[in-house]
C-alpha cells in the first residue's frame, strides 16, 4: 500500500475556523460527514487556506473552481475516504481562505497546494482538479515532477491548451464561455455584479449543469452567501484577470508532455468528448470518460458516475508498494 505520507506535518493555524463555510457551518451535508472531517487553518507561508480533511489511507487532494469551494465535492469525500486521507482547500480567494489581491496564476496556485502538502505531511500524492482546480492540478503535475502520482482532471478548458472560442458561436457555447471575457474585465464587472450575486452566479449554475434545476437552491444559496464574503468577488474574477499569465506558462508546460497516468472527465451535455482530446495533448498516458446526463459540475451532478469512473483509476496508487 502506498506510504501517505513522508514528510513531517507541520501544525496547522491555531484559530479555529467556525462558522459558515466550515464543516459544521453549512447545510445538507451527508450524514456523519463531520465525524470524518474537520476543518482547519493551514499557512502555507504565503497565504493562509481553510482545509478540510479526513480518512485514511493514501493521499488524495481535491482541487475545486470558479465560483465555488470545498463544498462542491461534498457528495463524493466520505466515500473517498473509506480508502484515502482526502484534503480539500479552498484555494486562494474562495470560502474561509485568505484573499490576496494578486497570485492567482496558475504558478502560484501550484505552488499554495505543493506547499499546503507539505505541511500535511504529504510528499506524494494523486490529486483531482475540476474547473479553474483542472488548471492548478496540471501546472502542478508539470511544475514539480514526481509529487503528483495520478491526476484526473474533470470539465475545463485550459487557457494556453484550448483554442480561443469565437466571439459569435453557437448559443450553447455562448452561455457556456461567455462568462471568460465578462470576468476578466477590471472594476465594472464587480461593479455590476455586486448586491447582485444571486442573478449572476445563480445564472452560472443555470446554464452550465444538464438541467437549470441539477444544482440545488439550496446549494447555490450557499456559494452565493460564500461570494458574499468580503474580497471573495473581487478574487474570483482575479482568476480570469491573470489568464494571460496562465497561458504563457502553459505554453512552456506544454513542451514536456506528462507521462503520469491522467483521468480526463466531463459530462456529455457540453460536448465532454473535448476534455480528453485536449488533455491528450497534455499527456502521454490517458483515459476519457463522458458521463451522461452531466453538465459542468460532474461531482454534484452525477457522484456516483463521478466515483464509478475515479475509484478504478486510482486504485493502481492506492495499492502500490
Amino acid at each position: 500500500m502506498t506510504t501517505p505520507t513522508t514528510l513531517a506535518a507541520q501544525p496547522t493555524s491555531p484559530v479555529e475556523p467556525l462558522g459558515f463555510g466550515t464543516v459544521t457551518g453549512v447545510p445538507d451535508l451527508p450524514a456523519g460527514f463531520a465525524d470524518v472531517f474537520s476543518s482547519s487553518y493551514v499557512d502555507t507561508g504565503s497565504v493562509r487556506l481553510h482545509t478540510v480533511v479526513g480518512g485514511r489511507g493514501p493521499a488524495l487532494l481535491l482541487i475545486g473552481g470558479w465560483p465555488q469551494f470545498w463544498y462542491q465535492w461534498r457528495h463524493v469525500m466520505l466515500p473517498l475516504a473509506e480508502q484515502y486521507t482526502v484534503v480539500v482547500a479552498d484555494p486562494r480567494g474562495t470560502g474561509l481562505s485568505d484573499k490576496p489581491v494578486t497570485g492567482y496564476d496558475s504558478a502560484t496556485c501550484a505552488q499554495d497546494f505543493h506547499r499546503l502538502m507539505e505541511r500535511l505531511g504529504h510528499e506524494r500524492f494523486a490529486v483531482v482538479g475540476h474547473d479553474i482546480g483542472m488548471w492548478t492540478a496540471y501546472a502542478m503535475a508539470v511544475d514539480t515532477p514526481g509529487r503528483v502520482q495520478r491526476m484526473a482532471l474533470v470539465d475545463a478548458i485550459i487557457p494556453g491548451v484550448s483554442p480561443s472560442p469565437p466571439l459569435l458561436g453557437d448559443r450553447r457555447t455562448s452561455d457556456f464561455l461567455w462568462h471568460f471575457n465578462f470576468n476578466r474585465a477590471h472594476d465594472v464587472n464587480e461593479q455590476l455584479v455586486q448586491g447582485r450575486e444571486d442573478v449572476y452566479f445563480g445564472y452560472q449554475f443555470a446554464t452550465k449543469a444538464a438541467t437549470p434545476t441539477a444544482i440545488p437552491s439550496t446549494a447555490v444559496d450557499v456559494y452565493v452567501e460564500a461570494i458574499r464574503l468580503p474580497g471573495a468577488l473581487r478574487a474570483s474574477f482575479e482568476y480570469y484577470r491573470a489568464i494571460d499569465e496562465t497561458m504563457t506558462q502553459t505554453v512552456l508546460r506544454k513542451q514536456n508532455k506528462l507521462t503520469i497516468p491522467v483521468l480526463a472527465v466531463a459530462g456529455d451535455a457540453l460536448g465532454g468528448e473535448n476534455v480528453e482530446r485536449e488533455v491528450r495533448s497534455l499527456a502521454d498516458d490517458v483515459t476519457g470518460v463522458v458521463i451522461a446526463n452531466c453538465g459542468h459540475f460532474v461531482a454534484e451532478e452525477a457522484p456516483e458516475a463521478f466515483l464509478n469512473a475515479l475509484r478504478p483509476f486510482l486504485e493502481p496508487y492506492r495499492t502500490a508498494e
